[in-house]
């Protein structure tokens, strides 16, 4: 049942926009607070879905309201009651957030209009919210174990803003599933997300595919292409294996992390971009960088957040719930019966040493359901998961 509060000193004028509301449907929850102090405690201490707020109040105005509504409950849609002689004031609130104005004395139709209107929008705001604190399936990160709830509470943390994110850790650790995870929980999810594995484009290669090259900029270059910097415009690049970037290809995007500008390879014009770069490696940059492998400026420019992700080995309290996810997931996939896992083959498992880490035992997990038993058994483990 959406509640509404009205916020108004004249008494007659609270008692007409209950009745409105209360005639217009018998849905409608309606409180009353006869200024802006008495509401702004009731909106702390409650949970409405409307505000109906008169701009000159005694105590304090409608307009201090509205500001200080938008800062503990920003999502609360708030509509200004005007008199004639405050249409300015109305039409300035607007800019400072309200939903809409409606003037003094109410009209039935533009009210209810704007009430329906008011409720719908805030509906859509709370499922958008929720929306976005919801992954993928498909990038889920597995585990209640000390170092996977740490990851957990600093994405929590990171991924609302814009802060560049430098994700460590070795190979099958599952570094992308964080980069997913900071792109879907942040402001960002509706755009794109590009990734790039630059350990896997040739170093001659690696700036035509960031940047985009134009028509002749080099012997197979037949049209204009654009980069991935360019198709994450809005959105987020995700640099995979950054440590094996070209020294060439890390000063250019040293400058359009400095600049948020980019240039086509044989082109000399900038593109303006917008995009929130997280890159990952499973190298030791420190290292790389004492090594002169790795730019230094760089590297600062990238770790605002570090992000470790631990090896599987440290985190074996995980493996009975990671085993029970990948079970489900390849049953899924194969349209078979999901197979359960004897407890000691599950011990067995926990105690194994997981050099691939979490790639590793997925691959492990569906040998046993393709190969052992109806239940898999520690026999089935000795047997089939042997190194």
């Amino acid at each position: 049942m959406p509640k509404i509060l009205i916020i108004e000193d004249e008494a007659a004028i609270r008692r007409v926009l209950v009745k409105i509301l209360s005639e217009e449907s018998d849905t409608y929850q309606v409180e009353e607070a006869e200024d802006g102090l008495v509401g702004i405690e009731k909106i702390k201490n409650d949970d409405f879905d409307l505000v109906l707020c008169d701009i000159k109040m005694p105590k304090m105005d409608g307009v201090e309201v509205l500001e200080a509504v938008k800062k503990i409950k920003p999502e609360i849609p708030m509509v200004m009651i005007s008199g004639h002689g405050d249409l300015d004031t109305a039409v300035n609130t607007m800019r400072l957030g309200a939903f809409d104005y409606i003037s003094k004395p109410p009209d039935l139709n533009r009210l209810l209009n704007t009430v329906r209107n008011a409720l719908d929008r805030k509906e859509l705001v709370v499922e958008n919210k929720l929306l976005k604190k919801k992954v993928s399936k498909n990038f889920q990160m597995i585990g209640e174990s000390k170092p996977i709830s740490h990851i957990k509470e600093i994405i929590e943390k990171v991924a609302p803003t814009d802060a560049r994110v430098l994700i460590t850790g070795p190979n099958g650790t599952g570094k992308e599933l964080v980069a997913h995870w900071l792109h879907q929980k942040s402001e960002r999810s509706k755009g794109p997300m590009i990734e790039v594995n630059c350990a896997a484009i040739p170093s001659e290669l690696i700036e035509s595919e960031l940047f985009g090259h134009v028509k002749g900029a080099f012997t197979s270059a037949n049209k204009d292409r654009a980069g991935k910097f360019e198709a994450a415009n809005g959105g987020t690049i995700f640099l995979d294996e950054i440590g094996d970037m070209s020294l060439s290809a890390q000063a250019k995007v040293l400058r359009a992390l400095q600049e948020s500008r980019i240039q086509r390879v044989g082109s000399d014009k900038d593109i303006k971009v917008n995009v929130r770069v997280v890159a990952a490696t499973n190298k030791n940059l420190k290292k790389e960088i004492k090594e002169g492998k790795f730019r230094e400026d760089l590297y600062h420019r990238l770790a605002v957040i570090l992000i470790e992700v631990p090896a599987l080995n440290d985190r074996r309290d995980d493996i009975p719930l990671l085993i029970n996810y990948f079970s489900d997931k390849i049953a899924s996939e194969q349209g078979t019966v999901k197979k359960v896992f004897s407890d000691k083959a599950i011990k067995l498992l926990q105690d194994y040493d997981w050099t691939g880490n979490i790639r590793e035992l997925r691959n492990v997990i569906e040998r046993l359901i393709i190969l052992g038993g109806s239940k898999v058994s520690e026999t089935d483990v000795k047997m089939f998961a042997s190194k």
